[in-house]
């Protein structure tokens, strides 16, 4: 990835690194998910920082955002 500034990049380093974290803590979660599954969550869950913060707090949800339509998800066994 390309940034005009170091300030991006660092703020994507950060992104990243959350994002190591959350993937080695879903590791550890009663349910079992694929890696590549387990990476693409423990990201967005990061990309999502200030809601979910918010959340754990004890907050309200997250911000009324126009939201894509979400695919059906798949039963695992």
């Amino acid at each position: 990835m390309t940034f005009t500034s170091k300030k991006e990049a660092d703020a994507y380093d950060k992104l990243l690194d959350l994002s190591d974290e959350l993937t080695r803590l879903l590791e550890l979660a009663p349910v079992e998910l694929a890696e590549p599954d387990r990476e693409r969550l423990a990201f967005y869950l990061a990309s999502q920082r200030e809601a979910l913060a918010a959340l754990l707090r004890g907050g309200k949800g997250a911000p009324n955002e126009e939201k894509s339509p979400k695919k059906a998800l798949k039963q695992v066994a």
